[in-house]
C-alpha cells in the first residue's frame, strides 16, 4: 500500500499553496499559546510543519492499515443483536489506530486536550480516511459533535464532555432525522419536556437514519415548546447512552456498510439543554451545516480519488488487442476527464474550508469574547458568514456529483469485471451514492446557494481573482473565456431577477448555481496553474469542458419562455 498523503501530489500542493496564515494566527492567539501549551506553534512556519507531519502520520495509517481492511469490513459490517450494536473488530482497530495517532480531537482547543487545528487540516484527514474506507469517515467525522458542544455548550458541559472526545474515550451521534422528517427539520416532533420540580429535561419519541446511533454521547434536536409547529420551537439537547435510549434496528444499506445507521426510540431519556432554548434549528443546526457540507464534500473527494486511482491502475494493466486499454482514446479521455473533475472538486473544497475557518475564528470572538470584537472583527464575521453560506453548498453539490460520476466511470473502465465484488470499483460506486443525498441533497444545495448567487455575493472575489490572473499565454486566453462567461452570467442573473416570478426563479436555480460554480472553480484552477505550470492542462480541460455546459445553462435561462414551467411539469404526466 502507500501513504495517502505523500502519494497525493494534489493534496500536498494544496497544503503548500493554500494561505492559512490569517486563520492560524487568530486560532493561536498570535502564537501566545506557545507559552501555555506544549506543542503549540511559535509561528506560522512551525504550525505548517506540524500540520504536514500529522497529515503524514494519518496518511500512513489510512494507506497501510485502514485501506487493507476496508473490503472485509464492507462485506461483514457491524453486528446487531438484542438492541446492542457491535462494530466489526477491524473497525475497532481502525478507530484505535486513529486514536493512537492523536487525532480524536483535531479541532478542539488544547485546554480540552485537542490539537486546535483548522477545519482545513481536519478536512484533509477526512479525505484520506474516506479514500481508505468511506464508511469509517462517518465515525471519524463525528468530531463535529464535540465542536458543537464547544461552541454552544456552557463551560461545565465543555469540561465534562470535550476531554472524553479528545482522548477517544467517547464517540458521538447527531440525532436529527425522524421517520416523517427528512430534510424538513422544522417538522421534528421528538418531544422534550422539563420537570417543573427538578428542572431536568426528558426526551420521548423516535429518530431514524442516525449515523452511529449507538454512540455514547448524542446531540438531539427536539421540540421543547409544546404546541409549536416550526423551527422556533426546537432546542438542542445532550444525552448519554442509557437503557432508556433504545436502538430498535440498524439499516441494511446500499453502501457505507462499516458504520451502523440506527433507528432510535427515546423512552423518557434524561437530557440537558445545549445552548439557549428555541435556537436548536434556527441557530445551532444551521451553523452545523457548514461543517456537515464540508465533511461530506471531503468524503466524496476521497471516494473519487480512490475510484480514479483504481480505474487508472486497471486501465494500465488490462490488455486488449495487444495493448493496455489506457492507450485507447476513449479510455484515456475518460481518465483525463475524471482527473480534471477530481482536481476541480478538491480546489473548491479547500477554498471553501479556508472561508469556513475564517468565519469560525471571527464568529467565535464575536460570540465568546465580545469585549475583543472590534468593528473590523464583526464585519469580517458577517462577511465570511455570507461567503461560506454560498460556497459550502456549492462545494457539496460539485464534489458529490463528481464523485458519483467518477465512480460510475471507474466501473465502466473495468467493464464487466467492475460489476463484480472481486474488485473495489463496485464498492466505490455504492459508497459514493449516499454523498449527494445525506446532509442535504444536491437539489437542496442549489436552494441553499441560489440566494447568494442572486445577490452576487462572490462578485468581489471573482473580480479580484480575474484581476490577479495573468493575461499571458494559455492562461490569458482561458481567463478571457471566463471573463466572457462572467459577463453573460451576470446578465442571466439580472434577467431572472427582473422577471419577479418565483416559479421561474426556482426552475432556473440549478442552471445559475452551476454556472456560478464553473466561473469560480475555473478561476481557482487558473490561480493554481500560475503556481505550477504542469497544472495548466488541467485548467484548460476544465474550462473548455465548462464552456459548453455553461452555454447550455445560459441559453435555457435566457429562453424568455414562461410557458416552459408548465411544459416541464407536464412531462411527468406524459
Amino acid at each position: 500500500m502507500s501513504n495517502f498523503y505523500t502519494d497525493n501530489q494534489d493534496l500536498v500542493f494544496t497544503l503548500k499553496n493554500l494561505d492559512l496564515e490569517e486563520v492560524v494566527a487568530v486560532r493561536e492567539h498570535n502564537y501566545t499559546d506557545a507559552q501555555k501549551f506544549d506543542g503549540s506553534p511559535e509561528n506560522y512556519a512551525d504550525a505548517m510543519d506540524n500540520y504536514d507531519r500529522v497529515l503524514t502520520v494519518v496518511g500512513d495509517v489510512a494507506g497501510e492499515r485502514i485501506a487493507p481492511r476496508s473490503r472485509q469490513i464492507d462485506e461483514e459490517g457491524p453486528h446487531f443483536e438484542n438492541g446492542v450494536v457491535t462494530y466489526h473488530p477491524l473497525t475497532v482497530k481502525n478507530l484505535e489506530d486513529l486514536r493512537r495517532a492523536g487525532v480524536s480531537g483535531v479541532m478542539l482547543t488544547r485546554e480540552y486536550g485537542g490539537l486546535n487545528f483548522p477545519t482545513t487540516i481536519y478536512t484533509m484527514m477526512t479525505e484520506m480516511v474516506s479514500r481508505a474506507d468511506a464508511s469509517l469517515q462517518n465515525l471519524f467525522g463525528l468530531q463535529d459533535i464535540a465542536e458543537t458542544i464547544s461552541e454552544f455548550g456552557d463551560e461545565d458541559q465543555r469540561q465534562r464532555y470535550l476531554p472524553r472526545f479528545a482522548c477517544g474515550e467517547a464517540d458521538g451521534a447527531m440525532d436529527l432525522t425522524e421517520p416523517d422528517s427528512g430534510s424538513d427539520l422544522q417538522s421534528v416532533r421528538l418531544k422534550a419536556t422539563q420537570d417543573p420540580a427538578t428542572g431536568k429535561w426528558y426526551l420521548d419519541g423516535n429518530k431514524r437514519f442516525i449515523t452511529n446511533g449507538c454512540a455514547k454521547i448524542h446531540l438531539v434536536l427536539a421540540r421543547s415548546v409544546e404546541g409549536s409547529t416550526d423551527g422556533r420551537g426546537l432546542s438542542m439537547f445532550i444525552c448519554e447512552k442509557c437503557p432508556e435510549l433504545v436502538v430498535r434496528r440498524i439499516e441494511h444499506k446500499l453502501g457505507i456498510h462499516g458504520v451502523a445507521t440506527c433507528e432510535l426510540q427515546y423512552n423518557h431519556v434524561p437530557a440537558e439543554l445545549c445552548g439557549q432554548p428555541r435556537r436548536g434549528l434556527t441557530r445551532y443546526v444551521m451553523s452545523l451545516m457548514n461543517g456537515a457540507r464540508v465533511a461530506i464534500s471531503a468524503q466524496a473527494v476521497g471516494i473519487a480519488e480512490a475510484a480514479y486511482r483504481e480505474a487508472r491502475k486497471y486501465a494500465s494493466e488490462r490488455e486488449q488487442f495487444k495493448q493496455s486499454i489506457d492507450k485507447f482514446p476513449a479510455i484515456y479521455d475518460m481518465l483525463a476527464r475524471m482527473k480534471t473533475k477530481l482536481t476541480a472538486a478538491r480546489a473548491l473544497l479547500y477554498e471553501t474550508t479556508k472561508i469556513v475557518d475564517l468565519r469560525g475564528v471571527y464568529t467565535h470572538i464575536v460570540d465568546h469574547t465580545p469585549e475583543q470584537a472590534t468593528q473590523e472583527i464583526k464585519d469580517k464575521s458577517k462577511y465570511y458568514t455570507k461567503i461560506a453560506a454560498v460556497l459550502t453548498p456549492m462545494s457539496k453539490a460539485l464534489s458529490t456529483e463528481i464523485a458519483n460520476q467518477i465512480a460510475y466511470d471507474c466501473i465502466q473502465i473495468h467493464g464487466g469485471t467492475g460489476y463484480m465484488h472481486d474488485f473495489d470499483a463496485e464498492r466505490y460506486y455504492r459508497d459514493a451514492r449516499i454523498t449527494n443525498i445525506y446532509e442535504g441533497t444536491t437539489q437542496l444545495q442549489v436552494v441553499a446557494a441560489i440566494g447568494g448567487v442572486m445577490q452576487r455575493v462572490l462578485d468581489p472575489i471573482i473580480a479580484d481573482m480575474l484581476a490577479k490572473t495573468s493575461d499571458d499565454g494559455l492562461i490569458g486566453t482561458l481567463k478571457q473565456k471566463i471573463a466572457k462567461m462572467h459577463a453573460k452570467h451576470q446578465e442571466a442573473v439580472k434577467f431572472v431577477a427582473d422577471k419577479k416570478n418565483s416559479d421561474y426563479h426556482d426552475l432556473r436555480a440549478r442552471n445559475l448555481v452551476e454556472n456560478e460554480t464553473f466561473i469560480f472553480v475555473g478561476l481557482l484552477m487558473l490561480r493554481d496553474a500560475m503556481k505550477d505550470a504542469a497544472r495548466e492542462v488541467l485548467a484548460e480541460r476544465y474550462i473548455l469542458d465548462a464552456v459548453a455546459d455553461f452555454e447550455r445553462n445560459y441559453l435555457m435561462t435566457m429562453s424568455d419562455d414562461m410557458s416552459a414551467i408548465d411544459r416541464h411539469r407536464s412531462v411527468i404526466d406524459y
